[in-house]
């Protein structure tokens, strides 16, 4: 196994943060995300939606560690200057990114709405940038190089956080074992909730389905330690068998 310690830092981007109008939820998640990716947040800044403090904080934390994050301030307003600042830290100029452009027209005609002008902002990115899929609102992230653009809604913020689930070089393989249930996701929510917090270096995803007229769910486990990955995949078949919930190690 690779003994080297990956780091990240992570720059949380909004006025209504600093403001207190808005609780920042991101920190924890990102932070308990990484951990199971084997990479370890080492510095949090927060900054205000003004250029400058964006960019310097940019340049300090994507140079001082393996991978930098961002959240809040890529959105369709005229606040949203993250994209904007990112480029200029690096020195490229913004350019539309026609595949995000496609992406957001799917998502607008889908919901019965126009993709205006100010929408089309989010298809927005650094020239030479990728996307980090979003399946909760169309409006992708950001990847380029050690940087990953995100939104600043912790929901959406932790779709993005699963797409990269596994792309990163950390410290240590990340393993997965799934166990697959009868029952919408929102019955084994508590259960769930309580897995996870019994066993920090594990991670819990869910996937809803409906397949042969009924719903369900496969829940995702992932670690880089597979005694701890064994044990809150048993805790997991524990509570369900207890709640008498239907379902199948292995996933369906």
């Amino acid at each position: 196994m690779n003994e080297r310690i990956y780091t990240a830092g992570l720059v949380v981007i909004g006025d209504e943060i600093l403001s207190g109008r808005t609780h920042d939820k991101n920190i924890a998640q990102v932070a308990s995300w990484l951990q199971v990716q084997g990479i370890r947040l080492s510095e949090v800044r927060v900054v205000p939606d003004v250029m400058d403090r964006i960019v310097e904080a940019v340049n300090a934390l994507r140079e001082a560690y393996d991978y930098l994050f961002t959240t809040g301030g890529i959105g369709p307003t005229h606040d949203d200057i993250t994209v904007d600042a990112v480029a200029e830290a690096i020195g490229v100029p913004v350019v539309i990114h026609p595949e995000a452009k496609a992406m957001l027209e799917r998502y607008y005609a889908s919901i019965g709405k126009e993709l205006t002008e100010a929408r089309l902002r989010m298809a927005r990115v650094p020239e030479g940038a990728e996307l980090i899929p979003n399946r909760m609102s169309g409006a992708p992230g950001i990847k380029l190089g050690n940087l990953h653009l995100m939104a600043g809604v912790p929901h959406i913020t932790a779709g993005m956080l699963d797409a990269l689930t596994g792309t990163l070089e950390g410290g240590a393989p990340l393993l997965s074992e799934t166990v697959g249930c009868w029952t919408p996701e929102s019955e084994v929510a508590d259960i769930l909730r309580q897995v996870e917090q019994a066993h920090p270096q594990c991670q819990i995803g869910s996937y809803p389905f409906f397949r042969e007229g009924r719903v369900g769910a496969n829940f995702v486990v992932r670690s880089t330690r597979e005694e701890e990955l064994q044990s809150c995949v048993d805790s997991l078949c524990d509570g369900l068998a207890t709640a008498g919930f239907d379902f199948t190690p292995g996933g369906i």
